[in-house]
């Protein structure tokens, strides 16, 4: 298919805090950059301090905050880009939304268990939540809907970054995203 550098897709990593999407997403751009193709990775954490500043962490404003990501991951695709989201994105209905919006879209759920990314959470932001310090934190405080039929799940807490990312790749090909 001579057309399919042309075409940009979205590659959605959704998860707990801590699972592993952004470490795994860092990889998987790599990788595509390497083959020569057009990748953006936008990370919920930089997109928040960039273009939504001023949200909370409310349903309603995390709502906002993954249907203005997706709203940048369209603009990419649409302009034959990779938008690579690594985003909590916690709810089933706007992870729907951003699919609908986007188009071209590939959901990966990075599965581990709470226990592992509260031993895995640098920022330490896992032990706050547990102490009440920070409300409606996903896992603990607020609820993380987990995907009911996803392009791909990864098992960060049994497989390497490395391993996961081999996977994502393999899986774009067998979806016609990618050539072998």
């Amino acid at each position: 298919m001579e057309g399919m550098r042309e075409h940009g897709f979205a590659l959605w990593f959704t998860g707990l805090p801590s699972s592993g999407k952004t470490t795994i997403a860092r990889l998987i751009e790599h990788e595509l950059r390497a083959r020569g193709l057009k990748v953006e990775v936008l990370d919920g954490d930089e997109v928040r301090q960039q273009l939504s500043p001023q949200l909370g962490f409310s349903k309603e404003e995390r709502d906002m905050h993954i249907r203005r990501i997706a709203y940048v991951a369209k603009l990419l695709v649409r302009n034959g880009i990779i938008a690579i989201v690594a985003a909590i994105s916690p709810y089933r209905e706007t992870r729907q939304y951003a699919r609908d919006v986007i188009g071209r879209f590939v959901e990966v759920y990075v599965n581990c268990p709470v226990e592992v990314c509260i031993e895995r959470d640098v920022k330490g932001l896992y032990k706050q939540a547990l102490r009440g310090e920070i409300a409606n934190f996903t896992g603990i405080s607020d609820p993380y809907e987990e995907p009911l039929a996803p392009e791909l799940v990864l098992y960060s807490h049994r497989e390497t970054p490395a391993e996961s990312a081999r996977r994502v790749i393999t899986r774009l090909i067998e979806l016609g995203y990618l050539r072998a």
